[in-house]
This record gives structure tokens, C-alpha cells and sequence, in this order.
């Protein structure tokens, strides 16, 4: 069994594509907040069938992109490292991400001088902290977040608009290894990841264009977007379980089983 894992999650109550904020929104599409619901909830029980520990941030009115919960901070040590959104939007979301942190007890907390967008742009192996830069979080939040957590930060530039985040173009396989997409990396980022990764696992660019690196591994176990099916048999053949989700109504909004996701780290 993989240690036990502590994750946030916003329940979509009030999920819609209402404004265009990455490649991927489309409001004339439409989005359906019931949909969205059945398929984060079955999210929400895998995590639990697998033992893993799920707490809950009340959903805000007005703010439909809330159920992104790893946007919302960033957690290393139990220090706590508030997001600062880029969007107008998305604003609100910061503060009431912090105000739940410190109404739960966790110190310390951190509001953000630099623009960051939590665990979309902070992915957290043992010894370091993969940080992404080049659409949403400033290369100067990487700095903050290093201050403050203790932890190493490896800064890596986002070059495809469509992964706009580092969540949903990498994840890490455990705390020595990750999964990436070269492609939404700049020329010298991903010479840093053959390097420092070497034997990482490559995902095509139809798996990524599914979201497919928007995944949780605890280590043993990773659940992934369903229809990443060539990176799902990789996964395999490394020894990995793999747990399809089925999250194409969030990903109208470009979400994903990471972005819904927030991991706690004590």
C-alpha cells in the first residue's frame, strides 16, 4: 500500500465555462455543473478507495473555476504558500484558499507578493520543487515560494499556450521521477529534464492533448484521464496501477484529475 495521501477538493457546484482564460475555455460551448459534479465525484472515491484522506473547501458562488483546486496553494513542510491568481476572475479564489488554511489550524501561512498559481505551476518531488513559468506564475514567485518553503526550486518555461500550467504538461511518478510532454517546453527546459530525468516517461502529444499528464500518482497508483490510453500502458509496463477518470466536462474549462487536486503536505 502507498503512504496515505491528503488532498483538498472544491466540489463543482457552481461549475461553468463563462469567460476565456486559456485555450481550451469555450462558453458558446457550454458546460453542464451536473456533469461535472457525477464525474468529480467519482475523482473524489477513487482517492478515498485507495485510502487516501480527502478534506473539503466550500464552493463560492460567482467563482466557477474554484473546483481547480490546485491552483489554490501550495503546501510543503505544512507551510502553506497562498496563491495570487493572474486572471481578474480568478482573483477571489487566493484568499479564500488561505482563509480555509488558517481556519483549519496550518501555519505558517503565506500570502503571496507574486503572481502564482499554487500547485498548477508547483510540482513537489522529494529533494526538489519543479516550478513552471511563461503564461500564469512569475519566475519571481519561484524565488518567494523558495524563501519560504526551504526547498529547492527548478524553474522550467511553458512555450504551448495550451499548457499554460506545469500541472498539465508533467507529473511526478513518485518523489525521484516524473512524466512529461517535451513539447510544451522551451529548448533549454527540456534539456534540463533530460537531465535531471533521464528515465522519465515521454507521453505523446495526443495523450497531453487530453490531459493526460493532468495526473496524481501517489506512487504506486496513478489516476489518469481516460482516454490517455498510450501513456496508460506505459504506466503499466513501469509497474504503476493505473485508475482511469473520466473528467471531460472540467476539461472544457482545461481541468483535469491534478487540477482538481490539491495535496497537502505535512
Amino acid at each position: 500500500m502507498a503512504p496515505s495521501r491528503h488532498y483538498l477538493m472544491c466540489r463543482p457546484d457552481h461549475f461553468a465555462v463563462e469567460y476565456v482564460i486559456n485555450p481550451w475555455m469555450d462558453p458558446s460551448a457550454g458546460a453542464d455543473a451536473a456533469t461535472a459534479v457525477r464525474q468529480w465525484e467519482s475523482l473524489k472515491d477513487a482517492y478515498e478507495e485507495l485510502g487516501h484522506r480527502v478534506s473539503l473547501i466550500d464552493p463560492v458562488e460567482g467563482l466557477p473555476d474554484m473546483v481547480f483546486a490546485a491552483n489554490g496553494a501550495l503546501v510543503v513542510g505544512g507551510r502553506v504558500y497562498g496563491a495570487r491568481f493572474a486572471s481578474e476572475q480568478r482573483a477571489a479564489e487566493g484568499p479564500a484558499y488561505l482563509r480555509w488554511f488558517v481556519e483549519n489550524g496550518y501555519e505558517p501561512t503565506m500570502e503571496a507578493m507574486e503572481t502564482n498559481e499554487g500547485e498548477g505551476d508547483f510540482l513537489t518531488l522529494d529533494h526538489v520543487i519543479l516550478a513552471g513559468t511563461g503564461f500564469r506564475t512569475a519566475i519571481t514567485a519561484h524565488k518567494e515560494a523558495q524563501e519560504f518553503l526551504g526547498r529547492p526550486v527548478v524553474t522550467l518555461r511553458l512555450v504551448d499556450p495550451r499548457y499554460y500550467h506545469l500541472d498539465t504538461a508533467l507529473f511526478p511518478l513518485d518523489g525521484t521521477n516524473i512524466a512529461y510532454y517535451p513539447g510544451a517546453f522551451s529548448r533549454g527546459s527540456q534539456e534540463v529534464l533530460r537531465h535531471m530525468f533521464p528515465d522519465a516517461v515521454l507521453a505523446s502529444a495526443e495523450d497531453a492533448a487530453v490531459f493526460g499528464l493532468n495526473a496524481v500518482s501517489d506512487g504506486e497508483n496513478v489516476v489518469l484521464e481516460a482516454d490517455a490510453g498510450e501513456l496508460a500502458l506505459e504506466l503499466k509496463r513501469r509497474g504503476l496501477n493505473v485508475i482511469p477518470v473520466d473528467l471531460s466536462e472540467l476539461r472544457k474549462a482545461g481541468g483535469g484529475p491534478k487540477c482538481c487536486t490539491l495535496e497537502i503536505r505535512p
